[in-house]
């Protein structure tokens, strides 16, 4: 059971909507409140997870992945992390900030890829139980806008592009149509316009911390 003074926060999004530069940000401001603060990402997040995550994000096989082979591997990876890192950390009352948790997996292999919504659920009851964030920031922004940054700043800092950054804009836009369907059908979410600049974007996250008893 979740310690009552920790909290479990993810940042979910398409691509290029600046959820690792603001998480870095609330986590600063959070630390310099006095909170524990534990930084971390999906899929990743342990030694084994992360090691998944290098064939997940891998640009070049040798044999295409299958679209089930892949939602089996999140939800591998998802389970060594929520039992070696996040449990035991909201169990010591630290606050854990994640980069995508479960909510991307619906919106990447669910609605992106077309998997089965009822599939996935059964995953994630098996994975991770009743277990959910307590709140989501969802940085959102029209899929175009952020595949533009988001391939400027692997230009910039020469990154390899990953398996996922070389999909078609027509996933990337079902995938935000799953993000924004989540955040309606749920109480958790909060919605951040990540078009704007990055200034603006990180000032409505914090203020979501900022004021006392908001979040």
């Amino acid at each position: 059971m979740q310690n009552p003074t920790g909290r479990f926060i993810t940042f979910e999004g398409g691509e290029g909507v600046g959820k690792s530069t603001n998480i870095q940000a609330l986590a600063e401001y959070l630390r310099s409140i006095g909170k524990t603060v534990i930084v971390t990402r999906e899929p990743g997040g342990t030694p084994i997870a992360e090691k998944i995550r290098n064939d997940l994000l891998k640009a070049h096989h040798e044999e295409p992945m299958a679209p089930m082979a892949e939602l089996l591997l999140m939800f591998a990876a998802r389970a060594q992390h929520v039992d070696a890192v996040i449990r035991p950390a909201l169990e010591r009352g630290d606050w854990v900030l994640c980069d995508r948790f479960t909510d991307s997996t619906i919106a990447y292999q669910g609605y992106g890829r077309g998997l089965s919504l009822s599939t996935i659920e059964q995953l994630k009851t098996m994975a991770q139980g009743d277990f959910s964030p307590d709140h989501t920031i969802l940085l959102d922004a029209p899929a175009s806008v952020g595949m533009t940054r988001a391939r400027a700043r692997g230009e910039e800092l020469n990154e390899e592009t990953d398996r996922f950054e070389t999909e078609e804009m027509a996933f990337f836009e079902r995938a935000r149509e799953g993000f924004l369907a989540l955040a309606r059908s749920e109480s958790r979410f909060h919605i951040v316009d990540a078009s704007q600049s990055l200034d603006d974007v990180t000032k409505q996250v914090l203020a979501l911390f900022e004021i006392e008893g908001n979040i």
